[in-house]
């Protein structure tokens, strides 16, 4: 019970973070592929300036870790050739939940693509050095498909 009262707490937060302001990029989505807390993650980005966001991916269902929060920060974020296709790079914390608990730092860079309606896809490379419960070095690549607040299409 009580780590559903976790992750419910966590989804509920992703939600309250979303911005008001039609300034603020933000995309809520799903995640495929290796992470802390297993390979299926519910995605967020939320944006803090015009080349800057937050990046947040809950997931859940990871064999020794149940319940796994990565919150980075993407501080490049640039065309690539006009403005629906994107990179960027970031780094921030990881916590793992579960018979373990895991603490760790992890870095992406990655590829997307926005389309003329309000979607998004990406696929990053996220490695990752965990200091707690073991010290050791993971990545894992991932693939995004997202829902785009506040407009969407290229160039927004």
């Amino acid at each position: 019970m009580k780590n559903t009262l976790i992750k419910l707490s966590i989804i509920a937060l992703f939600f309250a973070a979303l911005p008001n302001n039609a300034q603020a990029q933000t995309e809520i989505g799903v995640r495929w592929g290796e992470l802390t807390g297993g390979d299926l993650g519910l995605d967020a980005l939320i944006g803090v300036g015009k080349f800057s966001r937050v990046h947040a991916t809950a997931s859940f269902g990871g064999g020794a870790t149940s319940f796994g929060i990565d919150a980075l920060w993407d501080f490049i974020y640039r065309p690539l050739g006009g403005e629906a296709f994107m990179w960027y790079a970031g780094a921030g914390p990881f916590l793992g939940f579960g018979d373990v608990f895991q603490l760790g730092a992890a870095g992406e860079l990655g590829l997307e693509y926005k389309f003329n309606f309000p979607i998004s896809i990406s696929m990053d490379f996220r490695p990752a050095f965990r200091f707690v419960e073991d010290t050791d070095f993971i990545a894992g690549f991932g693939f995004n498909v997202r829902y785009v607040f506040g407009g969407g299409g290229e160039g927004n």
